[in-house]
């Protein structure tokens, strides 16, 4: 190589590198005082189906906090219309959380995603939540009270996310996408029920593509939560056998047979008894088999039922589908699978490990 062509080479790779790793050929510099990040977006339906989305601002400085709403047919575009509004300009690279109204998800939430999706600016590990009731009035009155209303919510749902605690399975815009663009997978995200003064976790919504079926509470969300995640629950409460197991996890095997049509799961379960309504002091050993048969007789009852209705809403958020495909053989079409899905016969078997239990003293 001459040396012109050296240096010609050289010439391409410095521009190849500035291309490479420039983020934006038209950097924006904003002062600090000039701009309000977006902590989070409320989304819900507007009139003439539109929608109408709401974000506190400003998040961060000590001024008087304030809902701003808008009605709009893009979420983008309502980024750009809060701007002509507020005399300070948006910014979403802090948006952690988008809030959805249930009516928006029933409907379907793939505009909304999509548009998170494709914004360079917005970050894939932002917690997508579902809300019932009345958000805006219980934001109204919180920025009044608190001075970091959205911040506080941030930190609950980043909490669960970090300690696998099952109590609600907090989902990120990227859990989402892969569940949703996943072929025979359907995803599910928290809801919470909002009024003037609580914003209270309900359950577990489970979606069909991106609209929102079935929404799992109680008794069938604890199951959910053993089933379908790697989450722990702190507790594991029984009311119909006044029982209540502590640091409840499951090891859980999904097995189809050759042609499709059974599905057996197999749940192994430990816990320890944190609490017991008995009319004895103590349990003795043959009270405490009895205790264990009934606990796996229940568990095993709720889990049919649940997976009854996933199979009725056609959903399949435990990606139970993603079993019959093979390195060589065709995979089923999400048609093919949902039929299957449908009429599928389900066993379910628990194998309960107790911990050391408080026996009867005498």
């Amino acid at each position: 190589m001459n040396r012109r062509a050296k240096k010609m080479t050289i010439i391409a790779t410095f521009c190849c590198l500035i291309l490479t790793t420039s983020c934006n050929l038209l950097p924006e510099n904003n002062a600090i005082e000039e701009i309000a990040p977006v902590i989070f977006w409320y989304v819900k339906k507007g009139d003439k189906k539109q929608l109408k989305i709401s974000t506190a601002v400003p998040p961060v400085l000590k001024e008087k906090k304030q809902l701003f709403s808008l009605e709009v047919n893009l979420l983008k575009q309502g980024s750009k219309d809060f701007n002509l509004i507020y005399y300070r300009e948006m910014k979403v690279g802090q948006l952690r959380m988008i809030f959805i109204d249930e009516e928006i998800a029933k409907s379907g939430v793939l505009q909304l995603v999509n548009s998170l999706l494709i914004d360079p600016d917005t970050s894939q590990r932002l917690f997508i939540v579902i809300v019932k009731g009345d958000f805006e009035s219980y934001v109204k009155k919180q920025i009044k009270e608190k001075e970091n209303t959205e911040y506080y919510l941030y930190r609950m749902l980043k909490h669960y996310e970090d300690q696998n605690q099952g109590e609600l399975t907090p989902v990120n815009l990227h859990d989402f996408k892969k569940m949703l663009y996943t072929p025979l997978s359907d995803p599910y995200i928290p809801v919470f029920k909002a009024d003037q003064n609580n914003f209270k976790y309900e359950g577990t919504a489970i979606f069909k593509k991106d609209k929102l079926v079935k929404v799992f509470t109680n008794m069938d969300d604890q199951v959910f939560q053993l089933i379908g995640t790697d989450n722990y629950l702190k507790y594991l409460v029984i009311p119909k056998l006044s029982v209540v197991l502590g640091r409840v996890q499951t090891t859980v095997h999904f097995t189809l047979n050759a042609d499709h049509s059974k599905l057996f799961v197999n749940v192994k379960m430990m816990g320890r008894i944190e609490d017991f309504k008995s009319h004895n002091n103590g349990l003795n050993d043959e009270e405490i088999q009895k205790l264990k048969y009934s606990i796996e007789d229940h568990m095993e009852k709720n889990t049919k039922k649940m997976f009854k209705t996933l199979q009725q809403e056609h959903s399949d958020p435990f990606q139970i589908g993603t079993k019959t495909l093979t390195p060589f053989g065709k995979s089923l079409t999400d048609k093919e699978w949902y039929e299957k899905w449908r009429k599928m016969d389900v066993t379910v078997n628990y194998e309960l490990q107790m911990g050391p239990l408080q026996k009867d003293p005498k």
